[in-house]
């Protein structure tokens, strides 16, 4: 494996961690805020770490129809991915929502495959797969209490942001290939902001303001510092592999989610979350092996 794909990987784990910490974060606040508006809020904070690069990107000249697409993936990644995530977690909780949104991956490569971006060997398959079953052993005890219909329509809203995850994943490639990641990402992360601004004033954001306590600003800052950071990990990993080996690492998102339940709010580390650590170790070993595919 060279050494820039080797630390494509090394980023793409960061960012599953970075997910799975995020999504604990989000259950603290998302029932004293509206989904948009926190999104608005995490990702006004993001682009606030980008706006060197967004400076700096004057000196990159950008074709009009690549920023308008790179600008349209972000809103879809940003803004209606974490919107559809953040209101899927009022109704399931972020242990639940973690093991739906690690599907991510198996949509990335079959949407990949499709396109013909990425070969679809048997290996991939039975790695990304076997990453699903580990996160389903890690957390199959906690997946039993809900009412259904609650359950239900938290389960759709969080499947429905994994699939926006999985298309924008396959077809940021080609932008970052031709442009710098900083600046493809401060300005999809930007457009993301500007489209958020709408369903956040509609919650009353800019009137009413957000009722939240000194910590709930601490746990917001949090989210929108790591997600900026994130991102640009996200991008630089998508540009140097492809995008079943990068969207395969949030299988680590669950169970960073799981380890920080253990850490933070003093939950028992079962046998099933062992098991799991086992079978997503074995599933990303899988999924990252071999001759590197179509990109």
């Amino acid at each position: 494996m060279r050494r820039p794909e080797a630390l494509a990987l090394m980023a793409a784990a960061a960012t599953g961690v970075q997910v799975g910490a995020a999504m604990v974060a989000t259950r603290f606040v998302v029932q004293d805020i509206g989904p948009a508006s926190l999104a608005f809020l995490r990702y006004a904070i993001a682009v606030l770490c980008l706006v060197p690069p967004l400076l700096m990107s004057a000196r990159v000249r950008f074709a009009a129809r690549d920023l308008v697409v790179v600008m349209g993936l972000g809103i879809v990644q940003f803004g209606i991915l974490i919107a559809l995530l953040n209101l899927g977690l009022r109704f399931i909780s972020s242990t639940r929502a973690a093991l739906l949104f690690s599907t991510f991956p198996l949509m990335t490569m079959i949407i990949a495959a499709l396109l013909r971006r990425e070969d679809l060997s048997p290996t991939k398959v039975a790695g990304v797969i076997l990453t699903i079953i580990g996160v389903g052993m890690a957390l199959g005890e906690r997946l039993s209490v809900q009412s259904a219909s609650e359950e239900w329509l938290g389960a759709l809203l969080v499947l429905a942001a994994a699939l926006c995850g999985a298309v924008c994943s396959v077809l940021y490639r080609p932008y970052l290939v031709r442009y710098p990641t900083l600046p493809v990402g401060a300005w999809a992360m930007l457009a993301s902001v500007v489209f958020l601004a709408v369903p956040a004033g509609v919650e009353g954001l800019f009137t009413e303001g957000a009722t939240l306590a000194s910590f709930g600003w601490i746990v917001v800052l949090f989210i929108g510092l790591s997600s900026g950071i994130g991102y640009v990990l996200w991008l630089w990993a998508l540009k140097h592999t492809t995008p079943t080996r990068v969207t395969v690492f949030l299988s680590l998102s669950p169970l960073t989610a799981a380890l920080l339940g253990v850490w933070l709010l003093g939950e028992p580390l079962t046998f099933g979350v062992l098991f799991g650590l086992i079978g997503v170790a074995a599933g990303l070993w899988l999924a990252t092996r071999g001759r590197r595919p179509l990109g």
